[in-house]
C-alpha cells in the first residue's frame, strides 16, 4: 500500500503539464509566427527593389549614374526618398525627355507598381521621405481659409495667388497647379522638386500643407466663378482695364501725335 501511495500522481501535476504544453505551443508561435510574417515582407521588399534596379538601370541610370550618385546630366538621388520618385515619375517629369533648363510635365509611361518599385529601390540608397498616405494629403476637413493665408505667405511668390504658375528666372517656370492631385502637391512640398524649396513636417505641419491642398482645390474648383468676367493669371478680374489702359492710352497718344504733327504743319503754311 505504501509503495501505490508513493506512485500516486498530485491533483495538480495534470494542470501544470497542459499549461506547461500551452506555454511552449504559444512561445513556438511567438517563435515563428511573426519570424515567418516579417520574413515573407522582408522577402517582397528584396523583390521590388530588385525590380526596381532593373528599370532603374533602363530609364534613369544614363542621366543619374549606374548607383544613383549622380552625374554632369543628373543630381544624386541618394537620400531623396520615394516620396521624391513618386512625384517625378508619376507627373511624367522622368525620365526627362531632354535637358533644359525646367523638366515639364508630361504622360507618366510607367504603371503604379512600377514606380513603387523604383522608389523602393531609390529609397533603398538613403533615407529620405516616404510616399504620404491618402490620410496625410486628404483636404477633408481642412481649413480653407487658413489654407490661403499659407499658399499667399509661402508659394504665391512664384505660383501665383491661386496657383497658375508663373515665369522665374533663366527660363524656369512655377507650374500651374489648377489639376495637380493632392497626393502631388503634398509630395512636392514634401520634396522641393527642381526650383521649389521643400517644406518638411519640421517647417511646415501635415495639417498647414492639408490646409493648402484644400484652398488650391477651393479656388480653382467648378464652384469657384470670377464674377468681374475674364481674369488676368489669378489676380483678379482685371483684363477689361488691362485693355483698356494698353489700347485706349496709347490710342489717346496717337491721337495727340497726329494732331501736334498736324498743327504745326498748319503754323508754318
Amino acid at each position: 500500500m505504501k509503495k501505490l501511495s508513493a506512485r500516486r500522481r498530485h491533483p495538480l501535476a495534470a494542470v501544470v503539464v497542459l499549461l506547461l504544453a500551452l506555454a511552449a505551443t504559444g512561445g513556438l508561435y511567438a517563435a515563428f509566427a511573426p519570424a515567418g510574417k516579417a520574413q515573407a515582407d522582408e522577402t517582397a521588399q528584396s523583390l521590388a527593389i530588385e525590380e526596381g534596379q532593373k528599370l532603374y538601370a533602363v530609364g534613369c541610370a544614363t542621366c543619374h549614374g549606374p548607383s544613383g550618385q549622380g552625374s554632369s546630366d543628373g543630381p544624386s538621388l541618394v537620400g531623396v526618398g520615394a516620396a521624391a520618385v513618386d512625384f517625378q515619375v508619376s507627373t511624367g517629369r522622368m525620365p526627362a525627355q531632354q535637358p533644359g533648363a525646367q523638366v515639364p510635365r508630361k504622360k507618366n509611361i510607367y504603371t503604379q507598381a512600377q514606380i513603387d518599385q523604383l522608389a523602393a529601390y531609390i529609397a533603398s540608397l538613403g533615407a529620405g521621405p516616404a510616399v504620404p498616405s491618402e490620410k496625410q494629403y486628404d483636404p477633408a476637413g481642412a481649413d480653407v481659409a487658413r489654407g490661403g493665408v499659407l499658399f499667399r505667405n509661402n508659394c504665391a511668390q512664384c505660383h501665383n495667388f491661386t496657383g497658375e504658375g508663373g515665369a522665374l528666372t533663366y527660363g524656369k517656370y512655377a507650374p500651374n497647379l489648377e489639376g495637380v492631385e493632392p497626393k502631388h502637391i503634398y509630395e512636392a512640398m514634401l520634396t522641393g522638386p527642381q526650383n521649389m524649396p521643400s517644406f518638411p513636417d519640421s517647417t511646415m505641419p501635415e495639417k498647414e500643407k492639408k490646409d493648402i491642398i484644400a484652398y488650391l482645390k477651393t479656388v480653382n474648383g467648378d464652384e469657384s466663378a470670377s464674377p468681374g468676367g475674364l481674369k488676368l493669371g489669378g489676380l483678379g478680374p482685371v483684363s477689361e482695364g488691362l485693355f483698356g489702359w494698353v489700347f485706349g492710352l496709347g490710342a489717346l497718344i496717337a491721337v495727340a501725335v497726329w494732331v501736334a504733327a498736324h498743327t504745326a504743319k498748319a503754323k508754318k503754311s
